[in-house]
């Protein structure tokens, strides 16, 4: 299993990278972990387009799914030809609103390009990998997901605020990308976004080997992040940076 960072700024795409997308590949397929602002120009400096088998939207904030109306543009009016439907995985409602987010007729909304499939808390296959998903702790309904392959565990939380769910989803992973939008000194919503301390307070109740922080608000101090993280979890950890590639087994 191997992970590629293509893009991980939160809540809007920063000078260095855009908003959240994150490239799963094992056994040939190709999963597409959201797919934000910014993220589909990105994402055709590691992978042709048209070669990925399906997308994963966490929720439907812009900075998560928003570049998928640029995808389905892509490939509904492909030079040659419009492009096999693939399957887009999101909360209740996601076709609605990704037709509403482009301005289309609900029928047929992007449903002749994607197959969407509404996400519930549960187990569930994507291609070669076994998923479980659950919700997790933001204003909308958000979901963490953890994805095996050959005896490694991947869990990416998605946008949450502290919550047990994300904890039984990082149960033992090998890599655990959380995202860690906010400092501890500052005050900020609850129920929302995990700090770095919290992030890696998770990391440490769920005893991660690795733990990669991602979802970076542009205006926020890395440093001063990874810091509040270490402060907290005990093993490896590290900034996502786009381009990085990560290989689990």
């Amino acid at each position: 299993m191997r992970l590629t960072i293509i893009g991980s700024s939160g809540s809007f795409p920063g000078p260095d990278s855009p908003a959240s997308c994150y490239l799963v590949e094992a056994d040939g397929f190709r999963l597409v972990l959201d797919l934000g602002n910014g993220a589909l120009g990105a994402l055709q400096r590691h992978v042709d387009m048209y070669g990925v088998d399906a997308v994963y939207l966490s929720h439907l904030h812009a900075d998560h799914c928003f570049d998928l109306c640029s995808y389905w543009v892509a490939r509904r009016f492909a030079h040659d030809g419009p492009k096999p439907r693939i399957p887009v995985y999101g909360p209740v409602g996601v076709a609605g609103r990704m037709a509403q987010a482009y301005g289309l007729d609900p029928d047929p909304g992007m449903t002749e390009t994607f197959e969407f499939r509404e996400l519930a808390a549960g187990e569930l296959r994507i291609g070669p990998f076994s998923a479980r998903v659950d919700l997790v702790n933001h204003p909308v309904d958000a979901f963490g997901i953890r994805l095996e392959h050959n005896g490694r565990v991947l869990t990416y939380s998605g946008d949450t605020g502290a919550c047990d769910e994300i904890v039984r989803l990082a149960r033992d992973a090998d890599l655990f990308l959380c995202e860690a939008s906010f400092h501890d000194h500052r005050e900020h919503p609850k129920d929302m976004h995990l700090t770095g301390s919290e992030a890696g307070e998770v990391a440490q109740r769920a005893g991660v080997d690795q733990l990669v922080l991602t979802h970076l608000v542009p205006w926020n101090d890395d440093g001063c992040t990874l810091n509040e993280a270490q402060g907290t979890f005990d093993g490896r950890i590290e900034l996502a940076r786009p381009g990085a590639v990560y290989e689990l087994g």
